[in-house]
């Protein structure tokens, strides 16, 4: 697959990282000098000096030859203005960037077919959905729902001394037979293992695994936790993704926001009449200790500064407010976010990569995600017919070290955990999380 990306900032720095792993050519259109040398110098992509809305940088980058389109510059009207010249040239799927969120209500005068766009993505109304989607799940790391909620892909931390410890995963499968589940990923300090039958867990370890949703309660007493109720939230930040998500949960939560710029403290006040805004530095101690920091059931560091939104979520973890929820954008932290003691860790990049990409593969994967500080990808693929996944149950395939079957949804749209005797059929949807080194070893299984 050929992509164009327009803007190689961090989202788009990281998209053309992600698509370097897969077959194609990519191509950068930077319209900053030294960002476009940072490109060239870390990226296996041409990367082109111009502005994505002059019709001869398009024809030099020969958008005509790509399958996709990203316009990810921060200003709206050029994203939108590329990609109905990406259409006029014959680009099949155009994707841009929004940062104004009126363009996404579909009563909007003029609709996104006719900007030439079939995706509008906004990142942080896709971050406030990832963050409202961990409030509702209070004992987790990370939450995904796939295939409307058939399937469960959780992450959470065994923080705790239980009976489960040191016990091979094999055993523990046998006896715990009646629940459809299967551990896919355990994060052990900064080493991301794909288990095996005879791997165990370890107290400190944050475990990823898929289940039937009927038994998640179940599995959340086993592995020491319980879905407590949220009720009072404290946000420090108070951007677009704080706007979003108190907008969503304002009428049943109670929800605090600290925000130290008075403009946009006094902006935000006058959007969300039901959510208290106060204005200060969220990173004051004894303002968030005033607050009632140590009362809270949640804490939510959203803060444009990484190194802001880290200190106040140890903070909060020391005032033992049951979780915090912390935004990180610079990628060389999200490896350390166990390290730090970090409860829920999101980013913004990763989760609009994440949107982007499913978008792309749309037509041979259903969803794709990959997780803050994961070494590994969860992708959700559609078997095609006569792919070698669908020639021999899972134990006799030739499938790789680092990648495991988690979930498969069938054409029935009945739940399958695996076993090594499960036979694949073409149609079915497997849940598949795989290193980033093994990903084209695994989509040549599917096509």
């Amino acid at each position: 697959m050929n992509i164009a990306i327009v803007g190689v900032g961090s989202i788009g720095y990281q998209l053309a990282k992600r698509f370097t792993l897969f077959e194609g050519d990519i191509v950068i259109i930077e319209q900053n000098p030294e960002r476009a040398e940072y490109a060239r110098e870390h990226l296996d992509a041409m990367v082109i000096e111009g502005n994505a809305t002059d019709y001869e940088v398009l024809k030099s980058a020969q958008i005509d030859k790509m399958d996709a389109f990203v316009a990810l510059t921060r200003n709206d009207e050029i994203n939108l203005l590329a990609c109905k010249l990406a259409r006029k040239m014959g680009v099949q799927t155009t994707i841009a960037r929004i940062k104004n969120a009126q363009y996404l209500n579909p009563n909007f005068i003029v609709p996104k077919e006719e900007f030439g766009v079939d995706l509008m993505v906004h990142p942080e109304q896709e971050t406030a959905k990832a963050i409202v989607r961990l409030i509702n799940l209070a004992s987790s790391t990370d939450s995904i729902e796939f295939e409307n909620g058939k399937v469960h892909f959780t992450g959470i931390r065994i923080d705790s001394h239980l009976d489960i410890l040191r016990i091979p995963l094999a055993e523990l499968g046998t006896k715990y037979e009646h629940i459809p589940m299967r551990i896919v990923a355990i994060k052990r300090n900064l080493r991301t293992i794909i288990p095996r039958g005879s791997d165990f867990l370890m107290k400190g370890d944050q475990i990823f695994f898929t289940c039937d949703p009927n038994y998640f309660e179940e599995l959340l007493e086993i592995f020491g936790k319980k879905n407590v109720k949220i009720e009072d939230v404290m946000i420090i930040g108070g951007g677009q993704i704080a706007y979003f998500i108190s907008e969503r949960l304002q009428n049943d939560l109670n929800i605090k926001i600290i925000e130290k710029d008075e403009k946009k403290a006094t902006e935000i006040a006058n959007q969300l009449r039901d959510t208290l805004i106060i204005h200060g530095d969220g990173g004051d101690l004894d303002l968030l200790t005033l607050e009632g920091l140590p009362d809270m059931d949640e804490f939510i560091a959203i803060t444009g500064d990484d190194e802001t939104n880290i200190i106040t979520s140890i903070i909060a973890k020391h005032l033992k407010v049951p979780r915090a929820i912390t935004l990180i954008n610079k990628n060389e932290y999200l490896p350390l976010s166990g390290t730090l003691g970090l409860d829920a860790v999101v980013s913004k990049q990763q989760i609009t990569v994440n949107v982007i990409e499913s978008f792309i593969k749309r037509q041979s994967i259903a969803n794709v995600v990959e997780l803050p500080g994961i070494e590994a990808e969860i992708t959700m693929y559609i078997a095609k017919p006569k792919s070698k996944i669908t020639t021999k149950p899972l134990k006799n395939l030739d499938f790789p070290r680092g990648a495991i079957v988690g979930a498969i949804i069938d054409r029935n749209d009945n739940l399958i955990i695996p076993t090594g005797d499960t036979h694949i059929n073409e149609g079915d949807k497997v849940l598949i999380l795989c290193t980033t080194e093994q990903i084209k070893i695994v989509e040549k299984l599917f096509n």
